[in-house]
């Protein structure tokens, strides 16, 4: 009886351990750190800053580019906005994006599905994937617009994860991210 009662003890304080170890060691991931560091554009400080921010450092347009940063307006449920990063373009009313801190706190996803909803097909207002429900959420999200990474050091998307050493560091974003 000793050794089981010991054997109990000894796997509850190594489980009690491990569970505050772990969450330690995953990344947790904001959407604007993200953001920098995928898209290469270098703007600091809360999402709902980066469209005013952006203005005469980055060009900024009402047209989603693959590499580009889609900018979200604040609203109530997300008074700091959001900042998503295009990675692929559907359609005329339909891209893919990659961004963190969407369906799952400081989670990364990969290729979700974004729509433009607007009355006049301006990328005014969007739906997004929301993971949870397996569908495009509910909401309509206001947009201020696109920054477009187009200053001479900025990496583009496409070449910013070519290659094993690209693909290597994708990898390692997405997996630190949880």
């Amino acid at each position: 009886m000793k050794i089981r009662g010991l054997a109990a003890r000894f796997a509850l304080m190594a489980a009690c351990c491990l569970m505050t170890v772990v969450p330690a060691q995953a990344k947790f991931w904001q959407c604007v750190t993200f953001a920098r560091s995928i898209s290469g554009i270098e703007i600091y400080g809360n999402a709902r800053t980066w469209w005013d921010q952006a203005a005469g450092r980055y060009d900024r347009g009402e047209m989603p580019q693959v590499g580009s940063v889609m900018s979200f307006r604040p609203i109530a449920r997300m008074p700091l906005g959001h900042v998503a990063m295009v990675s692929e373009i559907v359609s005329d009313r339909e891209v893919l994006l990659t961004h963190a801190n969407w369906s799952h706190p400081g989670q990364v996803e990969r290729n979700v599905r974004a729509v433009d909803v607007s009355p006049n097909n301006d990328w005014s207002q969007v739906r997004v994937w929301y993971a949870p429900i397996g569908a495009l959420g509910g909401t309509t999200y206001p947009i201020n617009g696109f920054i477009y990474p187009d200053t001479p050091d900025a990496p583009q998307w496409p070449d910013l994860f070519a290659g094993t050493e690209g693909e290597s560091l994708l990898s390692l974003a997405l997996t630190a991210a949880g």
